[in-house]
Parts: C-alpha cells; structure tokens; sequence
C-alpha cells in the first residue's frame, strides 16, 4: 500500500518542481525538467536536469532529486513530482523508474504540465514487474542452496 501525501505536500512538491525547473543546465536539449521528490521524514528534495556536453553524463532531474535525498540520509521515498514547461506531460526515462524503485516499492509520481495540470501515477504503472533490492536477496537465497 503506497502513501498519499496529503494535499498540502502535493502542492509543494508541485510548487518546488515548478520552481527548480528554472535552473536546469540545458544547452543541447532546451528541455529543462523540475522534480520533487518527498521522502518519508517530511522533507522534500528538488532538482533539475543538468546536461553534459558529453551526453551519456547528462543527470535527469528525477535523479537528482532523488540522489541529493539519499546524500542527506534519505531511503525511503513517498512522491515524486515531475515539471516540465510544456504543454504535454512528461514520463520519467527508464533510468529514473529504476532508481525510484530502489527507494519504493510503489510511490505517487505527479506529472506537472505547463498549464499546471496534474497527472497522477503510481510508480507500480511506469514499471510493473518491476526488479528491486528484494529480489537481489532471493538470488543470493538460491545460490547458497
């Protein structure tokens, strides 16, 4: 069963992706991206998109957020909020359902257009059957065996 932040939260991981979207380093794509990313001490993260001439060292803003929680001693994430200024809606790559699943299991992501309407996912959508921690152990279960 996956926590929904109250309305409150929502609307600042909303706000903070929105405003952290303005500082995304984006020379190549002019793509910027803001996310948010709530963790279950309260406290939320942003970040945004940073690209690297040197493409494959381009840092998704999903990722980023999520890291700089981790570095503050973050584990276990709740919501996830995803800006992009444009009019569609934005699905996180296949890397960021990927380190989003490291920290949960299941978690909301909030795709936020320009316009400031909401999508509402969960993280179990983006990547069913997804591969996490847990299976790593039963692995290692079988081998021992």
């Amino acid at each position: 069963m996956i926590e929904i932040p109250e309305s409150k939260i929502i609307q600042e991981l909303i706000s903070q992706a929105r405003q952290i979207a303005a500082y995304a380093y984006t020379p190549y794509s002019h793509y910027p991206v803001g996310a948010a990313a709530y963790f279950t001490s309260g406290k939320i993260y942003p970040g945004c998109n940073v690209e690297n001439a040197s493409y494959g060292l381009t840092i998704c803003a999903e990722r980023n957020a999520i890291f700089q929680a981790i570095a503050q001693g973050e584990r276990q994430l709740v919501s996830l909020a995803i800006y992009v200024p444009q009019e569609v809606f934005a699905s996180p790559c296949g890397a960021c359902r990927q380190v989003m699943r490291e920290f949960a299991a299941d978690c909301s992501v909030i795709l936020i257009n320009q316009q400031g309407l909401t999508r509402n996912l969960k993280l179990a959508q983006l990547l069913p059957d997804s591969f996490g921690p847990g299976d790593l152990s039963k692995i290692s279960d079988q081998v021992g065996k």
